[in-house]
């Protein structure tokens, strides 16, 4: 089963979600999450952060109620130093390993689809994150998202989740609400979030997309 297919999901699904920072999951994938809510009756999910100040991740956890609005949701993180987590190898692979065996997850759930950075992400914190999402996750579909910054390391993705303009104006919205602490970022702001969409929609022919890459995927039908 392919989770994006919404149309053809039958049952409830279970999401988890991995980023380095607050706000990474949601600028990478947050039109990807407000269609998920819309499209899936019952959908639960699991967020873990690997980085983070106590403001931060209260904005991360309010994030994860805006943008999975009336879904079960939990919200996990380790508080690692941010900037480091390639020091802290063994702690950032144990936080995932966790969340693998299943510590917040709805009983007996295994996760239909993973939300990691992209593994060609130049940040390090990310790229880790990247890096070891397939070797917990070995048997899943895990979906690599990608974050605009100043590194310039936008790759070529290959597969798309379309948006209308009110998700992706949602999504918008829903970032600067939750996340006060980043508006005054010079990159933080509609232009940079509906520029990447608006490209990556054209791309698939339509108004508005987010992109992914994956490095393995079974096709079932």
């Amino acid at each position: 089963m392919l989770p994006f297919q919404l149309g053809l999901i039958d049952g409830p699904v279970h999401l988890v979600a991995l980023g380095a920072h607050p706000d990474d999951i949601e600028i990478g994938c947050g039109g990807t999450l407000l269609k998920l809510a819309e499209s899936v009756p019952e959908l639960t999910a699991e967020f873990v952060i690997a980085t983070g100040t106590p403001l931060r991740l209260e904005e991360a956890r309010r994030a994860a109620e805006l943008f999975l609005p009336e879904c079960e949701v939990t919200v996990t993180s380790a508080e690692l130093p941010d900037g480091r987590l390639p020091a802290y190898w063994n702690e950032t692979k144990e936080l995932l390993e966790a969340t693998a065996r299943g510590g917040a997850a709805p009983a007996g759930r295994r996760p239909d689809v993973v939300l990691a950075p992209s593994r060609n992400d130049a940040h390090q914190d990310h790229r880790l994150i990247a890096e070891l999402s397939p070797t917990v996750w070995r048997d899943h579909l895990v979906l690599h998202y990608e974050i605009p910054k100043w590194d310039g390391d936008l790759g070529r993705p290959w597969l798309y989740v379309e948006l209308t303009e009110e998700q992706l104006r949602e999504k918008v919205a829903l970032l600067h609400k939750a996340y006060p602490s980043q508006v005054p970022h010079d990159w933080f702001d509609e232009e940079v979030f509906a520029g990447l969409a608006r490209m990556r929609g054209m791309e698939c022919r339509a108004k508005y997309a987010e992109a992914f890459t994956t490095g393995k995927a079974t096709l079932t039908w």
